[in-house]
């Protein structure tokens, strides 16, 4: 028997697939048979949604879900009319509609996402139906000139720790630490300073900037998996007691990344960290400063690049989708 459905495909203007909220999702389902068809309709919907799904210790699955997208159209046929008859050739339905604003941005984790698609399903007067799926990617940028200004200015943190009771009259590891701003985007490298002033009787091993990013999945409102990943560190050497070690503007770079947070989503929280660990030779417990940064799409612009930046259309470098790479590094604890 011939086949007679020889092309069905769901086609987006913007061969990119990357939108932003607000824009037009516009395109066109494209059918092309070689015979006479009858068809009965040919349906189209869109779907975003935000999913998470978690195996627990107890091998119990707890899942959650909630919608961003469902809109749905018919492109050919009305209901309760009878099967038009589509000829040999190529035939296009275009589509468009608005996408919502406050989209939450693309994002595939190990247990949970959000994702973006399109369904088409053409049906036969014999029962037969025709499928197809295309998934687009959307963008809800963060852009630092719009955040509070403080994320342009140097972060900084500092703590005075002392070793183990049983070194009695020893002093303090006395650690400064500073990052040049508080807002990133990728691409661009954070600069680490930092002063560790060993006044203690224990030699440290070593010192160590670690970019992290911090996952957290949520379902029926609870805290159900969390995943923290290290995704860049600086490491420098060992500190004798007395010695003093300093960073001047270390560059930590920022691999390609998904923003701060999913705003829009309630499900799964993205967030990262800057931490400074101080890692003592003996078996004592390391000491770590906590700096949390923001990951943005848009960088921030000096006076210079204003006028620049409002005459062109400025697109973020990296999209906020699913990075295998990391599946090679180990979790941090």
């Amino acid at each position: 028997m011939p086949r007679k459905l020889l092309k069905f495909l769901i086609l987006f203007d913007n061969t990119s697939l990357l939108y932003f909220p607000g824009q037009f999702l516009s395109g066109r389902v494209l059918i092309e048979l070689q015979d006479d068809t009858p068809a009965l309709g040919l349906h189209f919907h869109v779907v975003g949604e935000g999913v998470v799904r978690v195996r627990s210790s107890r091998q119990e699955r707890v899942y959650d879900r909630e919608n961003y997208i469902d809109f749905r159209m018919r492109l050919l046929g009305e209901p309760g009319q009878g099967p038009s008859v589509l000829s040999p050739g190529i035939h296009s339905f275009p589509f468009k509609l608005g996408l919502p604003l406050g989209l939450p941005s693309t994002f595939l984790g190990k247990h949970g996402w959000v994702q973006y698609f399109c369904k088409a399903a053409l049906r036969e007067p014999n029962g037969l139906t025709h499928k197809n799926q295309q998934v687009f990617i959307v963008m809800n940028p963060i852009d630092l000139n719009l955040e509070p200004s403080i994320l342009g200015e140097t972060f900084r943190c500092e703590v005075e720790h002392k070793f183990g009771v049983s070194c009695v009259g020893s002093g303090p590891v006395v650690c400064k630490v500073t990052l040049d701003r508080g807002g990133y985007v990728p691409g661009e490298s954070i600069g680490v300073s930092a002063s560790v002033y060993n006044r203690s009787r224990v030699t440290i091993k070593s010192t160590r900037a670690a970019l992290t990013e911090s996952i957290t999945y949520m379902a029926r409102g609870k805290v159900v998996q969390s995943e923290k990943r290290e995704l860049a560190c600086l490491t420098r050497g060992k500190i004798r007691p007395g010695e003093k070690d300093e960073w001047i503007n270390e560059q930590l770079y920022i691999p390609p990344l998904p923003p701060t947070n999913l705003r829009g989503c309630h499900l799964i929280k993205v967030n990262y960290d800057v931490y400074f660990i101080i890692e003592p030779k003996n078996l004592q417990k390391e000491v770590k400063l906590q700096l949390p940064i923001m990951m943005a799409t848009y960088p921030l612009r000096s006076e210079d690049e204003e006028g620049a930046f409002k005459s062109g259309t400025h697109y973020p470098s990296t999209l906020p989708i699913f990075r295998p790479w990391l599946e090679d590094k180990p979790s941090v604890d």
